[in-house]
C-alpha cells in the first residue's frame, strides 16, 4: 500500500511540482524559452517556404507558361464523341440514337443566336465570324441534324485548344488536296480508313466557314485575355453511308505544325466507326 502511494505521489510530482514550481520537469520561463525557439524556428521555415513559392511565381505569367516544349501538337476531335470510338444506332429505333441528338443539342447550346450578339466579343469580317449553328449545319431542313435520318449522320469537328498555337498554311498537303486549299483556311479531309469501304461512304459535305478552320480563330491566348472564345466548328455530313455494315472513316487536318501519331488516334486527326443498322 505504501508502494503504491509513493507511486501515485512520484506521478503527481512530476505533473506539478509545487516546491520547484515546475509543470511536467520545467520551470515557467523554460517553457517560454521552448515556445520561443520553436516559434523562431517554424517562423523561419514559412518565410523560406513563402519566400520560394514567390520566387517561382515571379517567373511565371498570368498568360503564357513559361515552358511548352512538351505541350503535344492539337487533336482533332468531334462531337458527338463516339464509345470506343464507335457509333452504332438503328434508323427504325428512335431511342438508339437519342443520345447523340442530346449530345449536339447540348454542346451547341453555348453558340445560340442569343449568345453570340455582343460585337465586342465577336469579329465581323465582312459578313459574320459568329459561330451559330446555322453556318454549319444548314442541313438541318433535311432533318440530318438529329444525325440519323435517311441514313445521313453529321459529327462536329473542333480542333483542342493549345495556347499561343499558331498553326501555319500547309504547302505540303497530298496533291489532291491541292485544288481545295483556301487562304487563311486550315484544311480537313476525311475518307475511308480501309480501302474495301471506299465505296461505302456516299458524298461528304462540310459546313462551316469553310471546309476547314479559320485561321483568324488563332492563336488562342487562354481565359484572360479571350474570355468570350468559342472554338471554330466544322460540321460534317456522310450521306448515303451503306447500311449494315461496319465502316471506318478518318479524318485529318492539314498543317505544317500538325504531327500524327500512332499512340494517340486524337493527335491531329480522328477515326471513328460507324454501325448504322436498317
Amino acid at each position: 500500500m505504501q508502494a503504491n502511494k509513493d507511486s501515485d505521489g512520484g506521478w503527481r510530482t512530476f505533473v506539478w511540482n509545487s516546491e520547484k514550481k515546475e509543470f511536467l520537469g520545467r520551470t515557467g520561463s523554460s517553457w517560454l524559452k521552448i515556445f520561443l525557439f520553436y516559434v523562431i524556428f517554424y517562423g523561419c521555415l514559412a518565410g523560406i517556404f513563402i519566400g520560394t513559392i514567390q520566387a517561382l511565381l515571379l517567373t511565371l505569367s498570368n498568360y503564357k507558361p513559361t515552358y511548352q516544349d512538351r505541350v503535344a501538337p492539337p487533336g482533332l476531335s468531334h462531337t458527338p464523341r463516339s464509345e470506343k470510338s464507335e457509333i452504332a444506332f438503328s434508323l427504325s429505333d428512335a431511342s438508339s440514337y437519342k443520345k447523340y441528338t442530346d449530345a449536339m443539342t447540348k454542346f451547341l447550346k453555348k453558340y445560340d443566336d442569343d449568345k453570340q450578339t455582343d460585337q465586342m466579343k465577336f469579329e465581323d469580317c465582312g459578313g459574320k465570324c459568329q459561330l451559330m449553328p446555322e453556318r454549319f449545319l444548314k442541313c438541318r431542313d433535311t432533318n440530318c441534324a438529329v444525325c440519323c435520318s435517311l441514313a445521313h449522320v453529321v459529327t462536329l469537328l473542333r480542333m483542342s485548344l493549345s495556347l499561343c498555337f499558331q498553326p501555319p498554311m500547309n504547302n505540303s498537303v497530298e496533291e489532291f488536296l491541292l485544288p481545295k486549299l483556301k487562304p487563311n483556311l486550315i484544311p480537313i479531309f476525311c475518307k475511308n480508313k480501309r480501302e474495301e469501304d471506299a465505296d461505302k461512304i456516299g458524298e461528304i459535305k462540310f459546313f462551316g466557314l469553310g471546309e476547314g478552320f479559320p485561321l483568324q480563330y488563332y492563336p488562342y491566348y487562354g481565359k484572360l485575355l479571350h474570355p468570350q472564345y468559342l472554338q471554330p466548328l466544322v460540321a460534317i455530313q456522310f450521306n448515303n453511308l451503306t447500311l449494315n455494315e461496319e465502316l471506318r472513316i478518318e479524318c485529318k487536318v492539314f498543317g505544317e505544325n500538325i504531327g500524327y501519331s500512332e499512340k494517340d488516334r486524337y493527335q491531329g486527326r480522328f477515326d471513328v466507326k460507324f454501325n448504322i443498322a436498317s
